[in-house]
């Protein structure tokens, strides 16, 4: 059982409060947030943040470089690195106007905090992530059994992810009366959807291959006509347990919506794995479309409006993100430009 310094645990509570509340950041930031200052203050051997000194800052920060993960068995990554340094140069440079504090704590000792310029580097530089091929995508889907309910649940949520590149979080939240099968198209209602930054977006399907639409369809018609689901029932319901004859076992589906993606991003990895295909996750769909979109939407009017599609304010983020550019076909590009 880790110390616990009871003045130190109001203040933390007090700033995760201001995170949430005042600056508007998700539960997973405010919770990175946690995470990075009971580091630094288990560091400290959770000595109270009044006799914070900027010594203690840097020996943290040297020690950050040195340490293992206890996941991977090698040093910590440089952005790893780099967000708990930001976690902790936020919550001091809030902590030094806060009462009882401001005699003992400046805003410049947060800059102690910060990273060296070559770390910062590596920590944001932009990396190639795989994704499956259209063809990859496909093969995978149509491996998927359909024998039981989960089965079609399952090869009906990996085909929403290609009709949609939506967002796993925001797809586990959804319910029957955000899609509208007439339009062609999904409404992510930010107050009802667990979208990226609280933002509702409307969501068309793509034209990517008819056999995705013909399995979603079917699967919505099956929720509603033989399941008897309602609106406020979910797309993608869990499955549920009850003890049947003194133990455990599935029982068709709940009705509540999944608490958070884990057991989506599952069944994703498992239809790839099953096919013998790399266990790419339901965010590989998003590079895998854009790159589909790139050739499809050929206009800067038409990319935008898919960049829009999936939940993207400006097409450079689309772009940079999800569509990096190779030194190779960099050369290539410029060498022989058309026209």
């Amino acid at each position: 059982m880790r110390k616990v310094n009871e003045e130190n645990e109001r203040i933390k509570r007090r700033y995760l409060k201001y995170l949430k509340a005042a600056k508007r950041k998700d539960a997973s930031t405010v919770q990175k947030a946690a995470d990075g200052i009971l580091r630094f203050e288990a560091s400290t051997n959770y000595a109270s943040f009044k006799k914070f000194h900027i010594e203690k800052a840097i020996k943290f920060r040297d020690r950050l470089d040195e340490e293992i993960s206890k996941t991977t068995g090698k040093a910590l990554s440089k952005s790893t690195i780099a967000s708990i340094l930001a976690a902790n140069k936020g919550f001091i440079f809030w902590l030094a106007d806060q009462t009882g504090y401001k005699q003992r704590v400046r805003h410049s000792d947060a800059d102690y905090f910060n990273m060296d310029a070559k770390g910062q580097r590596v920590a944001s530089a932009v990396r190639e992530t795989p994704y499956p091929s259209m063809e990859m995508a496909r093969h995978a889907f149509n491996y998927m059994p359909e024998k039981t309910e989960i089965n079609r649940r399952n090869k009906a949520l990996f085909a929403f992810f290609m009709l949609t590149g939506a967002r796993d979080g925001a797809v586990a939240s959804l319910r029957l009366k955000h899609i509208n099968m007439i339009d062609g198209c999904v409404y992510q209602d930010a107050r009802e959807v667990n979208t990226k930054n609280s933002k509702t977006i409307t969501t068309f399907f793509l034209p990517v291959d008819e056999e995705y639409m013909t399995c979603f369809a079917a699967w919505v018609d099956y929720l509603r006509k033989e399941l008897l689901f309602g609106p406020d029932d979910p797309l993608f319901p869990p499955v549920q347990v009850k003890p049947i004859q003194g133990e455990f076992a599935t029982s068709g589906f709940n009705r509540k919506i999944y608490k958070n993606a884990n057991a989506i991003r599952k069944a994703i990895k498992d239809a790839f794995t099953k096919a013998d295909l790399p266990a790419f996750t339901p965010h590989a769909f998003r590079k895998t479309l854009v790159k589909w979109a790139d050739v499809q939407y050929p206009t800067r009017e038409a990319f935008k409006a898919f960049s829009q599609n999936i939940g993207h304010s400006s097409v450079i983020t689309t772009i940079s993100a999800y569509c990096p550019i190779s030194i190779e076909q960099q050369g290539a590009l410029i060498k022989k430009p058309k026209g």
